[in-house]
């Protein structure tokens, strides 16, 4: 029981060493390129509604008449 137990420790300890190396490899992009990036995102997600919406009106408008 105890050994499992052990094994288990040692596992995770192994894991959480591994994270941390792996942390310390990562690149993060610069502040301005978050925000540029965020802002086209966000652009992009309101065009798509907009598109959506309108052909949701026209649909409606469409189906309306029948």
């Amino acid at each position: 029981m105890n050994d499992s137990f052990e094994k288990t420790k040692q596992s995770i300890i192994t894991y959480f060493k591994g994270v941390r190396t792996e942390w310390g490899k990562i690149t993060w992009p610069e502040k301005h390129q978050v925000v540029v990036e965020t802002f086209f995102v966000l652009a992009i997600v309101i065009v798509f509604t907009m598109f959506i919406y309108f052909v949701d009106v026209i649909f409606n408008a469409i189906l309306g008449k029948i």
